[in-house]
């Protein structure tokens, strides 16, 4: 059974940084792309940034020179540096990950929380 697990969640000040981590396990394949999902209270999930196998990246266009996001394929983890924190940034923080071969198998982490508050 595929299993994401995200860490590095938690408060911080505006202007902090913070840095979420994603581990995949238990997929016998390789993944493909991973991505960082956002939902903050009354608002619909989105899209913060994404990153190939190759290591391609694009990104959400409020988090643009903000975050960073990467990954180490051989641990099968993802990571998202987030400097510059603003209070607009606080939400349940998810991961995403697709199987290499088959981007239509797709796996969600189960969220954790940024709050971004003096």
């Amino acid at each position: 059974q595929v299993q994401l697990v995200e860490s590095g969640g938690g408060l911080v000040h505006p202007g902090g940084s913070l840095k979420l981590s994603c581990v995949v396990s238990g997929s016998r394949f390789s993944i493909g792309a991973m991505s960082w999902y956002r939902q903050a209270p009354g608002k619909q999930r989105e899209l913060v940034a994404i990153i190939t196998h190759g290591g391609s990246t694009n990104y959400a266009e409020p988090v643009k020179g903000r975050f960073t996001i990467s990954r180490d394929n051989a641990k099968n983890t993802a990571y998202l540096q987030m400097n510059a924190l603003k209070g607009e940034d606080t939400a349940v923080y998810y991961c995403h990950a697709a199987e290499w071969l088959a981007p239509d198998v797709t796996y969600w982490g189960n969220g954790t929380l940024v709050t971004v508050s003096s």
